[in-house]
């Protein structure tokens, strides 16, 4: 089975999340200081996705549904 994540998506997480340990990690537009490691990770993995490191796809939220099976009357 093939690695779902690539070497340097690990060393752009590994970096983000040390930056937010240090307190230098900031969020996108807003500028504030990132506190959550889960928003860490995702800033690290958002940089990878940027750069063309082997990341999977982000999930969708609110996948949306076909309505092609709806009655017409």
């Amino acid at each position: 089975m093939a690695r779902k994540y690539g070497k340097a998506s690990g060393r752009k997480v590994k970096k983000a999340v040390h930056e937010m340990k240090r307190g230098k990690l900031k969020s996108g537009r807003s500028g504030a200081k990132v506190k959550s490691r889960k928003q860490a990770v995702a800033i690290g993995l958002s940089e990878a996705r940027e750069s063309g490191a082997k990341v999977p796809k982000k999930k969708r939220s609110g996948a949306r549904k076909k309505t092609s099976s709806r009655k017409k009357t």
